[in-house]
């Protein structure tokens, strides 16, 4: 018991004598910063790392979140630019075909000595039963019914029903579609009768006839309608076994039916308005 005492108070007495030799030695050696507030800092240095790591590591975060927001929104600004470039190219593409397209429709004033007019599709009818077009010029821009409608480069077909503002155009290759014409080269003479998707068929040549396919075939002028020498198109299949006076002839029709835009209608073979209404006064 005693002994116990005696450790107890050992302990106690080295622990103030250690207190006492600190608070000795920093009076003696006063350098400013104590033994005890270093061992302090020592033990405290880990947690100051660990923490201005910490807080530079939220700083990092939030000036790439702040830097990512910016990318984001400048990305955002360069996409609107880049589909507005791009509507603007798609436009002048577009301005810039249209503008081929009419060279050519007006190349065709060069090649007939009439008055045309220019006209753009409205709408289409191509189903199994008809093959029309409309356009949007009409009767008040002096369209009459019966006048041709070229593409380039060749007939297209023919105004039939006129309204005020727009027309009806039936189609070389609508069934109802009847053109007198002849072989380029032979002057072979027939009638292209419309035949659907396989264009028009040329009806009424005898098979002793000179007809190949690529030749070429343009209207006659026989009719009141078409004007002598229009491209109608090229010979596709010449049939002389089957039985008949005639051969079997197909024509491919020139005119890209499926994507013509705009037309020109051509006056010939017509009145002009202005002649016709001094002739009925």
């Amino acid at each position: 018991m005693f002994l116990k005492n005696y450790r107890t108070v050992i302990f106690v007495g080295a622990i103030i004598a250690a207190a006492l030799i600190l608070l000795s030695y920093n009076l003696r050696y006063d350098t400013g910063t104590s033994v005890l507030k270093k061992i302090v800092m020592e033990a405290a240095e880990p947690v100051q790392k660990m923490f201005s790591a910490s807080v530079e590591a939220v700083e990092n975060a939030w000036r790439r979140y702040i830097h990512l927001v910016g990318l984001e929104e400048e990305n955002r600004k360069l996409n609107k630019t880049i589909n507005a470039l791009q509507e603007e190219l798609n436009l002048y593409k577009e301005g810039n075909l249209e503008a081929q397209r009419l060279k050519k429709l007006l190349s065709l004033q060069d090649t007939y000595p009439h008055r045309f007019f220019a006209a753009r599709v409205i709408g289409k009818e191509l189903s199994m039963i008809s093959k029309t077009l409309w356009i949007d010029k009409g009767e008040k821009d002096g369209l009459m019914s019966g006048m041709p409608v070229l593409v380039s480069p060749g007939l297209l077909g023919r105004l039939t029903d006129i309204s005020w503002h727009s027309s009806k155009v039936l189609l070389l290759v609508d069934e109802n579609s009847n053109v007198d014409v002849l072989i380029q080269r032979t002057r072979v003479q027939g009638i292209a009768h419309g035949a659907g998707s396989r264009g028009c068929v040329l009806k009424y040549v005898p098979k002793i006839q000179d007809v190949r396919v690529g030749d070429v075939v343009v209207t006659s002028g026989l009719s009141n309608i078409f004007p002598k020498g229009l491209l109608v198109g090229k010979v596709s299949y010449v049939n002389r076994v089957d039985a008949g006076l005639f051969s079997k002839i197909y024509l491919a029709p020139f005119a890209d039916l499926a994507s013509v835009e705009e037309v020109m209608v051509l006056a010939a073979g017509q009145q002009e308005p202005k002649q016709r209404e001094k002739k009925e006064e």
